[in-house]
């Protein structure tokens, strides 16, 4: 298995392509080339319906697929604001590759069985597939997609992101492009596909059990008023957190109850839209249950670089059994250079903890990534897809 990423700033598109094709094809050598990864900014907007068309007649690869972006990444370095074109390219000698498109309303029931959505996408439900999915946030909610993916598909992970170029969002499959509805490659055979999610929040305060709730409104906690308990937490936190506590405060929600204690990692990470007095209610960005565990989170530059470096960390001192070959970053929009006030943290910080790996991807409008078991969409992460042989 082999990757090869990089990225070009030429605001001419052939000129873009030029530069990458020759930074490119000496990568792979002889290797046929499987799958294109293609990633570009809205400065190329009035060239999106070629993009498909030239990469496929350079490259010549087995299949497509990519999308427009506010910022993009490649080789290991993120341009925002400016033009830039990110190609990667993979030999995936032993993989079959399945391309879909999907539209709104082209979904499943909710109560359909598994075999529903194997028909729906002609994708079967052994060997254990994995999916890179883009959507247009627009026209499509990825979120039902993504519990029928993990009910029909429990094996496989699940990557991606929204596009997230400012007025028109394109998206390419194959020799297409689109602009509309979600694209996906479904991807079997000798590949694992290993994720590291990192939400950039740490906890404050300690875990509760959310006891009355009503849809996205969290009322109590541990039998107490909710805003009472966060109004005694704010009082016992330093000064520093308590200005963060302002402006950067989000609950976490446990992504599972099977287990005992809960540590860093453990919570899926929603905002705080509004808190009322009078009734007193928080208003959660998601649906609540009763019954479920939570704890306040806080989020900064540092926090974000610390809970990113952790994750990578983890991952690195859990040995592959197989070599790494390449990455796919799905940053949000709110990172980079806008939250650390400098270019390439979360691609340098992989590389650095990771290893020297092919690097590409986009900042997206909403991540797709696992916590625990399940795949969410997801604000303001780094969700990393990191690819290597299943067998050797």
């Amino acid at each position: 298995m082999q990757w090869t990423s990089a990225i070009s700033s030429e605001p001419d598109l052939d000129h873009a392509l030029d530069a990458l094709e020759r930074e490119l094809k000496p990568a792979l050598g002889d290797d046929p080339i499987d799958l294109a990864v293609v990633f570009v900014s809205p400065h190329h907007q009035e060239a999106y319906d070629r993009i498909p068309a030239l990469v496929n007649e350079r490259f010549g690869p087995r299949t497509l697929i990519g999308c427009s972006a506010a910022g993009v990444i490649g080789g290991g370095r993120e341009l925002g604001q400016q033009p830039a074109l990110s190609l990667s390219l993979a030999s995936l000698p032993g993989v079959e590759i399945h391309p879909f498109h999907l539209s709104h309303g082209s979904l499943p029931d909710p109560d359909a069985g598994p075999q529903r959505w194997v028909n729906i996408l002609g994708v079967a439900p052994q060997p254990p597939a994995h999916f890179l999915l883009l959507a247009d946030p627009a026209t499509f909610d990825p979120r039902p997609l993504l519990m029928g993916l993990d009910f029909a598909y429990p094996g496989g992970a699940k990557i991606g992101g929204l596009a997230s170029a400012y007025d028109h969002n394109a998206l390419f499959l194959g020799r297409a492009t689109l602009d509309a509805g979600v694209i996906g490659l479904a991807l079997q055979g000798n590949l694992a596909v290993d994720t590291v999610v990192a939400q950039g929040c740490r906890p404050i305060g300690q875990p509760m059990t959310i006891t009355l709730c009503r849809e996205n409104l969290l009322l109590e906690l541990d039998h107490r008023p909710s805003v009472e308990v966060l109004l005694e937490l704010y009082h016992s936190l330093s000064a520093e957190d308590q200005k963060l506590l302002n402006r950067a405060l989000h609950l976490g929600i446990a992504s599972s109850e099977l287990q005992e204690a809960f540590g860093h990692g453990d919570f899926l990470i929603r905002n705080i839209a509004r808190i009322g007095r009078d009734p007193d209610f928080i208003a959660i960005g998601d649906q609540l249950r009763q019954g479920q565990t939570v704890q306040f989170h806080l989020r900064d530059a540092h926090t974000a670089a610390d809970d990113l470096e952790l994750m990578l960390r983890r991952y690195r001192t859990r040995p592959a059994p197989t070599p790494l070959a390449g990455a796919l970053l799905f940053t949000c929009t709110g990172r980079g250079e806008y939250l650390y006030e400098k270019p390439n943290h979360d691609s340098d910080m992989f590389l650095q903890q990771v290893g020297a790996l092919p690097l590409a991807g986009f900042f997206c409008g909403g991540e797709i990534g696992q916590v625990g078991a399940s795949t969410y969409l997801h604000g303001y992460t780094s969700s990393f897809g990191i690819f290597r042989p299943l067998h050797t």
